[in-house]
């Protein structure tokens, strides 16, 4: 564990399904209620990362809430209003292949005669008729421009492990001769975006997250420091990666925060 504190910890970021609660549950994993309640009475600022993308982010906060988290909306930063803005600051209209939950996000972007793809987490949506107008859509572009809120390979939910947008994106990739702009988790931009509305650097701000590549990997890649909790997506041999090793594994959230809390600066 000596990875966690060699300098000290300014700023947290947090996954939220499976650090907070597991997906498909209707409760909070023991412990994490008090464990955010805890750091932000700390003073210590906290943002909520998140590759959510079947539900908007006020409905985010609303579950969240209602499970006892103090969350505020401006506190958690999913996907879709990131990528509402590039689709705005760059002209665009996107063909959205996403949850019908997530499609309120994104009221206002004008989607007609599109010539962009939006990918999020589709769940049942991942037809072959509906993968099939994505694709048509970008064979129809000189430049064909694919985007995908996130990168994940899979999830897991009521203790089923579901193929997350990753795998989708990649068929379109291949089909289309194109490769994906990720707007999430472990995109770069995305995790700076989290960084600069807290004022810090990411030398002094830990992410901890279930996913090994998406919340580890890709805060590591960023200077940040990446915890894995035991919870959610975790899987033994995530300890042993052969690309991404942990700063730090941890049971659970709780734990995490004992920690975080130990070593502040």
């Amino acid at each position: 564990m000596a990875a966690w504190y060699r300098k000290p910890i300014a700023g947290v970021l947090f996954d939220i399904s499976g650090v907070l609660f597991e997906s498909g549950a209707s409760n909070a994993i023991v412990g994490s209620v008090d464990a955010i309640k805890r750091i932000k009475e700390s003073g210590m600022p906290v943002r909520f990362c998140t590759n959510e993308t079947q539900k908007t982010r006020m409905n985010l906060v609303e579950k969240l809430v209602k499970l006892g988290f103090d969350v505020a909306e401006g506190e958690v930063f999913p996907p879709a209003p990131a990528m509402c803005h590039i689709l705005r600051q760059r002209n665009l209209r996107p063909h959205l292949l996403v949850h019908p939950n997530n499609a309120p996000d994104f009221a206002g972007i004008d989607t007609k005669n599109p010539n962009c793809v939006v990918l999020g987490d589709a769940t049942d949506f991942y037809t072959y008729e509906n993968l099939n107008k994505a694709f048509q859509v970008l064979v129809s572009q000189d430049k064909p421009l694919l985007f995908a809120m996130g990168a994940g390979r899979f999830y897991k939910e009521n203790d089923k492990l579901c193929l997350d947008v990753g795998p989708f994106m990649k068929a379109l990739e291949f089909a289309c001769d194109v490769k994906a702009e990720i707007v999430g988790k472990p995109s770069a931009a995305f995790f700076n975006t989290a960084l600069a509305d807290m004022g810090l650097p990411a030398e002094k701000v830990m992410m901890v997250g279930d996913d090994i590549v998406s919340d580890v990997g890709g805060a590591q890649a960023c200077g940040m420091r990446g915890v894995q909790v035991r919870t959610g997506k975790f899987r033994p041999q995530d300890e042993n990666h052969p690309t991404v090793k942990a700063d730090g594994y941890v049971d659970n959230l709780a734990a995490a925060v004992d920690l975080i809390l130990k070593h502040r600066s």
